[in-house]
């Protein structure tokens, strides 16, 4: 695949970035050598590789899922302009 100037003028529109009739043609060069790359990614052989979320095989640690006040709702309420009742205060926005 390769691609063209007005194929590089309508990726650039799509991203919303302003690229001077000048620039197009070596935009579109980088193009298409990334797709160069990505073609020889496509070359290589993964039969029999299972598919990885991360280089190292890990389980991330996990904590149980509860709600809880944090611990420490004074100090976190301490920096708050205007607490009423242990809450964050805040004014009437709505009538």
């Amino acid at each position: 695949m390769s691609i063209d100037i007005e194929t590089a003028r309508k990726v650039a529109h799509l991203a919303r970035i302003k690229v001077e009739e000048d620039r197009l043609p070596a935009l579109a060069g980088e193009f298409n050598t990334i797709l160069g790359f990505i073609e020889q990614l496509n070359e290589v052989n993964i039969d029999g590789v299972e598919p990885m979320t991360s280089v190292t095989p890990m389980r991330l640690k996990r904590r149980v899922d509860e709600v809880t006040d944090g611990g420490y709702p004074e100090k976190i309420l301490k920096n708050a302009p205007d607490a009423r009742e242990g809450f964050f205060a805040v004014p009437k926005v709505v009538e």
